[in-house]
């Protein structure tokens, strides 16, 4: 990171945009995701504890609204400390979960789907995060061994009983949101997407079509498109930016609907992203990124 690289000032988060999820929560468009904010292998506490209390202060500072954890991130450890960090929360604070990945160890990810172990996770992020309603909660992942509708539908009656606002998903085809709908509304979709990697492409354009927020999960991973004369670089320089805001600066100019939430267990690099917010592609600049990676 030079010195001429932008860097975020105060609310600087704003300059994204807002949305509103499910129709109620408007956020920001730059939101922010706790995953980094563990141990290796998303697992156990991080190297700097301090640092990363620091860093969730910071995103409130900095105007971000938005925050997206997970049961299964340590298992636990972001979401405590994000309430360590942030609690009691601002009014206009949405915290985006998920339920239904087990952690059997680090690196391990196990889809688990049945009834009672979603509505056993819901209530230890209640506990956890130390709130009476999670705002969205998403399904981490579909568990292929049990029907979508028994799934969402534990989901939905848990939202019956005030305990979660929205429900969305995470990594699903077309076909699995419209399945889904047919039991729940569908507020989110969460997916693998960034200028390198493309491949949910028709997600993105349905969850546009139907006004639902599609967040890019990994959406910072540039890859060769950083390499010595790239696309990438050669605007970079020329804006003195980093890659990865122009990276981030393509996802909020690609769709309406998009919520980027990079993250990281720095500061530095926190107000580095966040100042992506403030940066509006020319039409050449947006097609040149484009197909840099096409």
């Amino acid at each position: 990171m030079s010195d001429s690289t932008l860097h975020a000032t105060a609310a600087a988060a704003q300059a994204s945009g807002s949305f509103t999820l499910g129709g109620d929560l408007p956020v920001t468009r730059l939101g922010y995701g706790t995953m980094q904010l563990t141990g290796p292998g998303v697992w156990g506490d991080p190297k700097d504890p301090d640092e990363a209390v620091r860093v969730l202060k910071r995103t409130a500072e900095l105007g971000i609204n938005f925050i997206d954890t997970a049961d299964a991130y340590g298992p636990f450890t972001a979401d405590l400390l994000l309430r360590k960090a942030l609690h009691p929360y601002a009014d206009d604070l949405v915290i985006a979960t998920k339920a239904g990945f087990s952690r059997t160890g680090p690196g391990e990810w196990v889809p688990i789907g049945r009834p009672e172990y979603l509505r056993q996770q819901v209530e230890l992020s209640l506990r956890h995060l130390g709130v009476e309603r999670i705002d969205l909660l998403q399904l981490h992942r579909i568990d292929p061994k049990l029907p979508v509708a028994e799934q969402v539908g534990t989901l939905a009656a848990l939202q019956s009983e005030g305990k979660i606002r929205h429900i969305g998903l995470s990594e699903v085809t077309v076909a699995e949101i419209e399945e889904a709908g047919a039991t729940a509304t569908i507020a989110s979709v969460q997916n693998r997407f960034n200028l390198a990697d493309r491949a949910s492409e028709d997600v993105l354009e349905y969850a546009e079509a139907q006004g639902i927020a599609f967040i890019p999960w990994f959406p910072l991973a540039t890859g060769a498109l950083a390499g010595k004369d790239s696309p990438l670089t050669r605007i970079a320089e020329e804006r003195k930016a980093a890659p990865s805001q122009l990276a981030l600066a393509w996802l909020l100019r690609r769709s309406p609907v998009v919520l980027p939430i990079p993250g990281t267990s720095s500061v530095a690099h926190l107000e580095e992203n966040t100042a992506a917010a403030g940066i509006v592609l020319t039409d050449e600049e947006f097609q040149a990124l484009e197909h840099a990676a096409g």
